[in-house]
């Protein structure tokens, strides 16, 4: 038995770029900071790690990430890891990992903004976020292969 489960909480470090493959499915990327602080033992000073978290979402997911989500705004997702590879533009094998987001809930954001929560669910495919207090769950169970990815 294996497990590949991620559920990270972080702020956004740029606005999110969508995409789309040449089949025409919606992929966006961003990426995530989660950050540690703890004291020093020797010197008794905080200290603090930030760590950054490649971010890809598919489909009707991924529209509404570039539609609500911007750099400063906090996210949290749950998904899985990924590596994957292609060659660059010199023909060298290049690798990235990255969490694959099944679930995306907004946190937050600015003056007036709602929490919008964003998983697998069928029925709510279709909604469209208003500007009431309401979360919306929202999700993609879509497996796309590596060759998709137009970049």
């Amino acid at each position: 038995m294996s497990v590949n489960k991620v559920i990270i909480l972080g702020r956004l470090g740029q606005d999110p770029e969508l995409k789309y493959t040449p089949s025409g499915a919606a992929v966006c990327n961003f990426s995530l900071a989660t950050s540690e602080t703890w004291n020093d033992k020797a010197s008794g000073q905080k200290q603090e790690k930030t760590e950054w978290h490649r971010i890809v979402v598919w489909g009707k997911l991924a529209e509404l990430c570039n539609q609500y989500l911007s750099k400063g705004r906090q996210a949290f997702v749950e998904g899985k890891i990924q590596t994957r590879s292609w060659e660059d533009k010199d023909g060298n094998k290049r690798y990235t990992t990255e969490i694959s987001a099944q679930t995306v809930q907004f946190i937050g954001g600015q003056a007036g903004a709602s929490n919008y929560d964003m998983q697998s669910n069928d029925a709510n495919m279709n909604q469209a976020p208003s500007s009431s207090n309401q979360d919306y769950n929202v999700s993609t169970d879509a497996n796309f292969a590596s060759d998709d990815i137009p970049f």
